[in-house]
């Protein structure tokens, strides 16, 4: 029985050892599919698998080879992303005029995108693709809302959770409506002045949410409070450590900063993503917290399998696997060439190329 992976559900038996486009074993026949291994299927970029017949009478739905390669979704996704940015600046207009936002209206602005968030397995291309240096304060919402949900599910939230995490996400900079646009745009480095008031989105993000929803909003509204508090209380506005932050707003911390950097604004260009994985590991120690960091790196990385890579000795190769622990050292194909780079351990990888 040959399924897409789409179609795949938990409990499926794989009929035969499973390879991705590079030869390389992903899972071995007779698995007993998880959800943790059809992920690993959308990682590796794996279409289509025999499994063995299902003792029941459902019919899946089949699916084409032309609608699930990239940039297949991306007719779907962008008008809905783009409302989704459009929708924020409107709320972001309203909460400065009237110092809140409707709920009908947040769900009108981010809804049609959650739909859209399941079928995407490349988040590092969709991204790329999706991003433009327009519009940041806008589009960062957007990208946090949607990374919230993907990190939210790799964490183990239910789906439910999971989308109201995104929700979360998708307001958790709305306090910036009440910052000076002069300071929000200011092209150059911000004074001390201007960074106080700068810090205080935070606050003013829970205000505006406490006074927009019902009750069931106090995760939204610590989530707007507390996304720039970190783990050894060098954050803001309040300096909480540890546990005294709440789960999401350690999720959204991690998201946030990821968007921040892979961003291009007025004033700086945007980083190399593996850059940008590896600054994030390296405040998985102190700032961020640790599980929710190296959840997220090891959900991202395998994103990177099929793109190029340009190592420090000047090499270009192709991430045909990545390891689970040793994130920032995947195998790489030169020619006819493979290189382990966490047995080659003088290989470093200089920037991924997309």
């Amino acid at each position: 029985m040959r399924l897409h992976i789409s179609d795949l559900k938990e409990g499926d038996i794989l009929l035969k050892d499973t390879f991705n486009g590079y030869g390389l074993h992903v899972l071995s026949k007779g698995t007993v599919l998880a959800q943790k291994d059809i992920a690993k299927l959308f990682q590796h970029q794996v279409d289509y698998v025999d499994i063995e017949e299902r003792r029941t009478t459902e019919q899946p739905v089949h699916r084409t080879l032309e609608t699930t390669v990239n940039p297949k979704w991306l007719p779907n996704v962008r008008p809905d992303y783009e409302n989704a940015v459009k929708g924020f600046q409107d709320l972001f207009q309203k909460a400065t005029d009237g110092g809140v936002v409707k709920q009908d209206e947040v769900a009108a602005a981010f809804q049609p995108l959650l739909k859209n968030f399941q079928m995407e397995r490349d988040v590092v291309s969709m991204l790329l693709l999706l991003n433009t240096a327009d519009d940041y304060t806008y589009q960062h919402s957007v990208q946090v809302g949607m990374l919230s949900y993907y990190l939210a599910s790799w964490l183990g939230y239910t789906e439910l959770e999971a989308l109201e995490i995104s929700k979360s996400g998708y307001l958790h900079d709305i306090g910036k409506s009440r910052i000076p646009s002069s300071i929000l745009n200011k092209p150059a480095k911000l004074t001390d002045e201007e960074f106080e008031e700068v810090k205080k989105h935070t606050l003013y993000g829970y205000d505006i949410i406490k006074q927009s929803f019902e009750d069931e909003s106090e995760i939204m509204a610590l989530s707007a409070l507390q996304h720039h508090e970190r783990n050894d209380g060098s954050g803001y506005p309040h300096g909480l450590r540890g546990d005294e932050i709440h789960p999401v707003a350690k999720l959204i911390a991690v998201v946030d900063i990821y968007s921040a950097m892979i961003s291009e604004r007025v004033y700086k260009k945007k980083r190399d993503l593996f850059y940008v994985l590896k600054e994030l590991y390296k405040m998985s120690f102190n700032e961020l917290d640790a599980h929710t960091t190296h959840t997220f790196i090891k959900h991202m990385i395998p994103n990177f399998i099929g793109k190029k890579a340009v190592l420090e000795s000047g090499e270009v190769g192709t991430i045909v696997m990545t390891h689970p622990t040793e994130f920032f050292r995947p195998l790489i194909q030169t020619g006819e060439r493979f290189i382990d780079l966490t047995v080659d351990r003088e290989y470093e990888i200089k920037e991924i190329i997309f």
